[in-house]
């Protein structure tokens, strides 16, 4: 297929055999169901058990939010390109996707910096945590996660595509990766496009720093506590959080700063499902197993006098 800058990019996706095609949209939807239900239950679960009305919920509430979001920009497109047997997207959705992946990235990057000083306060400063962390500072900090995640998708696509292509339009991903779509550039066409990774970059480091400082502070007040009982229940909220912190981190990471290759390999490949896919997946998974609070919380929701209650709820509200 023979594409230009004005109709859009060909995506390569992962094989030209029919196949395979077929089993990757299986895999891939059966994978996006599962953290399609598995973040909304825990949106869910958040929201109904007032038990889970804390700093702590509102904000994995948030990151699942984001976690549903994220992996709605890249996974249906694939799974209907693998389908259909076309990897055409057109130039705009391919800037909505580049826009909305970027900023659902940053934004998830910046929520669990939040939740990491969450955790710091709670552990480190307890006697001022309803202080620091009263309803309107959360949800201040909600906001500027959010506004800085979009600012970021902004300049990121204004800039990536304001950029000269030459030659053809392939790339070789699943998606509208930019550092694909770089390869794509002409010569020191995309200078810009470097300073402004460089600064994401930066940023992204400097949250990965805050998050490490605010563990390092964590464990250190933790290995005080004398009983292994309350060791174990802040290891409990804790870890969790530093597991999805480090894998998505370090996925991504190694996508975006490993040196450029002509060629797109099946590592490659598979580390950018790392960061794409299996983080959204798997984080409800990892929050839900970890804390005694979600699981009982969870138990509750779907327990039948549960159910029935908040049907009769809801039947009394439509009859209003």
């Amino acid at each position: 297929m023979n594409v230009s800058s004005k109709t859009g990019f060909l995506l390569m996706g992962f094989s030209d055999e029919r196949k395979l095609q077929i089993l990757h949209a299986v895999l891939f939807l059966i994978t996006y169901l599962l953290a399609i239900m598995g973040n909304l239950l825990i949106i869910t679960i958040t929201t109904l058990d007032h038990r889970l009305h804390s700093p702590m919920y509102y904000f994995l509430k948030h990151l699942s939010l984001l976690d549903l979001c994220f992996i709605s920009v890249t996974v249906p497109q694939s799974i209907a390109n693998s389908l259909m047997n076309n990897g055409f997207i057109s130039l705009g959705q391919c800037m909505l996707q580049v826009f909305f992946f970027i900023a659902l990235a940053s934004s998830e990057v910046a929520i669990l910096t939040v939740m990491s000083y969450d955790r710091y306060v709670a552990i480190c400063r307890p006697l001022q945590y309803e202080t620091i962390m009263d309803p309107r500072a959360c949800k201040h900090a909600v906001i500027a996660v959010w506004m800085a995640g979009g600012l970021s998708g902004l300049i990121h696509t204004g800039v990536n595509f304001s950029i000269p292509l030459c030659g053809q339009r392939i790339i070789h991903q699943f998606f509208c990766d930019i550092p694909q779509m770089l390869k794509l550039a002409c010569s020191y066409e995309f200078i810009n496009e470097i300073a402004v990774a460089a600064f994401t970059t930066s940023t992204a480091f400097a949250c990965l720093i805050s998050i490490v400082f605010s563990y390092i502070q964590i464990f250190s007040t933790v290995m005080r506590i004398p009983s292994s009982e309350g060791r174990t229940k802040v290891f409990s909220t804790c870890l969790p959080h530093l597991f999805v912190v480090s894998f998505f981190l370090s996925a991504a990471g190694f996508e975006f700063l490993r040196p450029p290759s002509d060629s797109l390999s099946a590592m490659d490949l598979t580390f950018s499902i790392f960061y794409t896919v299996i983080p959204p997946t798997l984080n409800p998974v990892i929050y839900s197993l970890r804390n005694e609070a979600m699981k009982a919380a969870l138990k509750k929701v779907l327990s039948r006098e549960e159910f029935s209650q908040r049907m009769v709820c809801l039947k009394a509200i439509f009859k209003l």
